[in-house]
């Protein structure tokens, strides 16, 4: 089976405040934009269109079907956020995006990303399998959905809800979970 190396760099604005952690990207048929949370179908970005503007659609062109990828960037970067996966090369064992089938053949190099971004000290792990990830490498437990542990250098570490469609919460219900996190580490 291909092994696959992530499409991106990761985003680590200056003042990053939390990473935002998933696992992979879906394949690039899928994708609306050439940046994280790519899929159309995927909650991420009206997620944080709701919590930050309070339109779901803030960040994305219906007539284009496309994401505003400029104002996405302005966003992340005055708030705070970086961008990473938990993925750095992955194998697809069912050709999908799906968490399920994904193989971790190479996880990121988190402790590099942490130390070129010292101002953050919260980690958001969208979903199960990243929360794993997470903390396979930290050396924590994996927290229950919505809430958070701390490793033994003091890194809060969230688990959030995966922003799939595919999980069943309505986004109004995640966008809650999101920002009672943010809220937390001070972005509002």
């Amino acid at each position: 089976m291909e092994i696959e190396s992530h499409p991106w760099p990761p985003f680590l604005p200056q003042g990053a405040k939390v990473l935002v952690m998933g696992t992979f990207p879906p394949q690039q048929k899928r994708w609306a934009m050439d940046f994280y949370y790519p899929n159309r179908t995927n909650d991420f970005w009206p997620m944080m269109g709701l919590i930050f503007y309070g339109n779901r659609d803030a960040l994305y062109n219906r007539d284009t079907r496309s994401f505003r990828l400029e104002n996405i960037i302005q966003l992340l970067e005055q708030k705070g956020i970086a961008m990473s996966d938990t993925g750095r090369k992955i194998r697809r064992l069912k050709g999908n995006a799906s968490d399920k089938f994904l193989e971790i053949v190479e996880p990121a190099p988190l402790f590099e990303l942490l130390g070129s971004i010292p101002t953050c000290h919260s980690i958001a792990t969208t979903g199960e399998k990243a929360a794993g990830v997470i903390a396979n490498l930290t050396g924590t437990e994996i927290p229950r959905m919505g809430e958070m542990t701390v490793s033994a250098t003091g890194l809060e570490i969230w688990r959030m809800p995966s922003t799939s469609r595919a999980y069943p919460l309505a986004l109004e219900k995640k966008a809650a979970y999101y920002a009672a996190m943010f809220r937390h580490i001070g972005i509002i």
